[in-house]
């Protein structure tokens, strides 16, 4: 096996802005019965893709025949610790900005380009691909799979996103992590909606993640007032994990807080056409949820954090044309109400 080759890839991926960047061998994945089990229990929710190709997820053998060795890399995102700007609702993290795939596949064409060169084939994914990233990033080295079900890296803590190569070309691998989560449970104890139901079970169609952004439906009403004020996404388990105390903010400005979304009202989110909706997230990987989905969740965030300056754009909402849009808004006015008392009526405003 080239060690000169890999310390070379290694320096490559530096370059390029990877916080890490270490080899595991292209060998099934050490959890791969847990993921059927997951998959079988239908926790996916409406992510069927996940359900599909399970041999190809499992094994990086049979998506690259001839595989020798899976590159993990890490890119962190993490832009500090205050919430920025004047929005009320939280968006996670890694949606502050632009889209972290696309940043990110363009460093990976570059490796790409590199490892042909030495006589390699690759395939390579930004967690778009039938890999299952979190088994081999911890295989590798690159951090340990949390009781949250996401991985935690001891100099970047929860805040970075995963990327692999699969190479035909046989590296040196890395020693595999250690599992040091201990017996902390603060990840599980943080989570609004119970959708960590063990450590490292996690029932997808109970997350704030999946409700705000996988599912495209209407919101159960049992899960709404658990949301809060979560716009998009939900950091509260990465947000809890005390091995965040050693992140840094990292140097990528791409992944910086947005300031003509971040300063917005979300009343005036409600007001957004189509056309307005996809210039503002233009690049963002809020785009790809599309309005009607976006205006649901700042219609539940106003229901359960709006006041009565927020009805007027809410009624206006309550008529869209979209039902999943009016439902939600409609749903916000009454909660709204119950807050402000009985004596508050719907031609009050």
């Amino acid at each position: 096996m080239n060690s000169l080759l890999k310390a070379e890839l290694q320096a490559l991926a530096a370059q390029l802005g990877f916080s890490d960047c270490r080899i595991a061998p292209a060998l099934p994945a050490a959890h791969r019965h847990l993921y059927a089990q997951w998959v079988a229990e239908g926790k996916y929710g409406d992510m069927a893709w996940m359900a599909r190709n399970l041999d190809r997820r499992s094994d990086p053998r049979v998506v690259l025949p001839g595989a020798q060795s899976v590159v993990m890399f890490a890119m962190n995102y993490f832009q500090g610790a205050e919430e920025p700007g004047e929005l009320e609702g939280r968006i996670a993290r890694y949606a502050w900005n632009d889209d972290y795939h696309d940043m990110i596949e363009k460093k990976l064409r570059e490796v790409d380009a590199f490892l042909i060169s030495r006589g390699g084939s690759q395939r390579f994914y930004v967690d778009t691909g039938p890999v299952l990233e979190r088994d081999f990033a911890s295989e590798s080295g690159l951090g340990w799979n949390g009781k949250s079900t996401m991985q935690i890296h001891r100099k970047l803590g929860t805040w970075f996103f995963l990327a692999d190569i699969l190479t035909t070309l046989e590296l040196p691998p890395d020693t595999p992590a250690h599992d040091l989560c201990g017996k902390c449970t603060r990840c599980i104890d943080a989570c609004p909606t119970n959708a960590i139901t063990g450590p490292r079970r996690m029932d997808a169609r109970r997350c704030i993640s999946y409700l705000t952004i996988e599912s495209k439906g209407s919101i159960p009403l049992e899960f709404r007032k658990a949301i809060g004020d979560h716009l998009y996404g939900c950091d509260d388990c990465l947000n809890a994990c005390p091995w965040n105390r050693f992140a840094q903010v990292s140097r990528e400005a791409t992944f910086a807080a947005r300031e003509s979304v971040f300063s917005m009202k979300l009343r005036e989110m409600l007001a957004l056409t189509d056309e307005q909706f996809r210039a503002l997230f233009s690049k963002s990987p809020i785009k790809r949820i599309k309005r009607p989905a976006f205006l649901r969740n700042v219609c539940v965030v106003l229901g359960n954090i709006g006041t009565e300056e927020d009805l007027p754009a809410l009624r206006i909402a309550e008529a869209d044309e979209h039902p999943i849009i009016s439902e939600h808004a409609q749903w916000a006015i009454a909660e709204i109400e119950a807050r402000v008392g009985d004596g508050f009526s719907r031609s009050a405003v």
